[in-house]
C-alpha cells in the first residue's frame, strides 16, 4: 500500500481502500464548524480549515442557512472560504462569479402557504436569498432559536402572501411532525423535507439538496466525488455524507447523519474536524 493510502471503516463496517487525493472539503455550520455548547468554532477546526487551504485543498460551506443568516458564523471565523453552497444546496456562489441556484416552484409555494393558514399554530421560516422571515413566533421557535446561542441570526416577521411570490423562494421551514412533513410534502410536485432539528424540517425541491450543491462546485473545477470529503452532524447531512467520497460524522452527530457516513469522528467540542482529517491522511 502506498505512503498515502489509507484504510477507511465505512458506515456498514467494512474496510476499503482509499487514496488521500483530495481536492475539496465542505462543512455544515451548526454542530458541524460551531458548537451548540459553547457556540464558537474551536481553534483547532480553524487551524485545520486554514492548513487545508495551505495545501490546496479548497473549502467550502454547506449549510441549511440561507446566505444572509451566515453572516453571524462566518464574521466569528477568521476564514475565507472558496465557495459557498447554501439552503441545503439550492444557492451556490463564491466571489469569482459562480452563481447556481434552484427555487421552490410557485404552485408548490402556494400549496405549503395553503396548509399553514388551515394549521394556523403551525410556524414556519420563509427563506429566500438575502431576507428570512418567520409566518409567527411560537414558544417551540424561540427554544429552537435559544439553541442557537449567539450564532442565532435576527429574527423577522412577515406575511407570505405577500412576499412568497414576488421574491424567490428557495426554502420553507415549517415546525411540524415527520408524519405531517410527509403529508405536505406529497401534496406538493416538487417537494422534499430534510431535517438537521427533530422540530422542523427544511421543506426544498425534491430534487435539490446538499449534494445537488457540490455537483454545482464539481462541475466548476472538475472533480470526481472521490476528491471530496465532508463534514455534518444533522439529518439534512445525510445525503452529503453519502456522497462524498469520503463522509465524516461529528461524534454529536444524528443517527441518520451516522449511519450515512463512512467515519465518525469526535464531537465538534473534542477537535472532531482535526482528528478526522489527519485520521485521513488528509493533513
Amino acid at each position: 500500500m502506498a505512503s498515502d493510502d489509507i484504510m477507511t471503516a465505512g458506515a456498514g463496517g467494512a474496510t476499503a481502500t482509499a487514496r488521500a487525493d483530495i481536492k475539496a472539503a465542505f462543512f455544515d455550520i451548526d454542530g458541524t464548524l460551531t458548537s451548540f455548547v459553547t457556540h464558537v468554532i474551536p481553534q483547532s477546526s480553524i487551524d485545520a480549515l486554514h492548513e487545508l487551504q495551505d495545501r490546496g485543498v479548497k473549502v467550502f460551506i454547506c449549510s441549511g442557512r440561507a446566505p444572509s443568516h451566515m453572516t453571524v458564523v462566518l464574521d466569528m471565523m477568521p476564514v475565507h472560504f472558496d465557495g459557498i453552497i447554501a439552503l441545503n444546496g439550492q444557492y451556490c456562489f463564491d466571489d469569482h462569479g459562480l452563481l447556481e441556484k434552484e427555487s421552490l416552484l410557485p404552485e408548490d409555494i402556494v400549496t405549503i402557504t395553503r396548509w399553514l393558514d388551515e394549521h394556523p399554530d403551525v410556524v414556519a421560516n420563509y427563506c429566500e436569498k438575502d431576507y428570512v422571515y418567520f409566518n409567527q413566533i411560537t414558544d417551540a421557535m424561540r427554544a429552537t432559536w435559544r439553541q442557537l446561542g449567539k450564532t442565532a441570526p435576527t429574527v423577522n416577521i412577515d406575511d407570505p402572501h405577500e412576499r412568497a411570490l414576488k421574491y424567490e423562494t428557495f426554502q420553507i421551514s415549517p415546525y411540524i411532525s415527520f408524519e405531517d412533513e410527509a403529508k405536505l410534502s406529497a401534496m406538493c410536485r416538487n417537494v422534499r423535507g430534510v431535517r438537521w432539528h427533530p422540530d422542523f424540517t427544511d421543506l426544498i425541491p425534491a430534487d435539490g439538496g446538499k449534494p445537488e450543491g457540490m455537483k454545482r462546485f464539481m462541475r466548476h473545477y472538475g472533480w470526481t466525488r472521490e476528491q471530496t470529503i465532508a463534514f455534518g452532524d444533522g439529518g439534512n447531512d445525510a445525503d452529503m455524507l453519502a456522497f462524498a467520497g469520503i463522509g465524516v460524522a461529528m461524534g454529536n452527530a444524528t443517527e441518520p447523519a451516522k449511519a450515512a457516513a463512512d467515519y465518525i469522528t469526535d464531537d465538534v467540542d473534542h477537535d472532531g474536524i482535526m482528528n478526522a482529517l489527519k485520521h485521513f491522511n488528509v493533513l
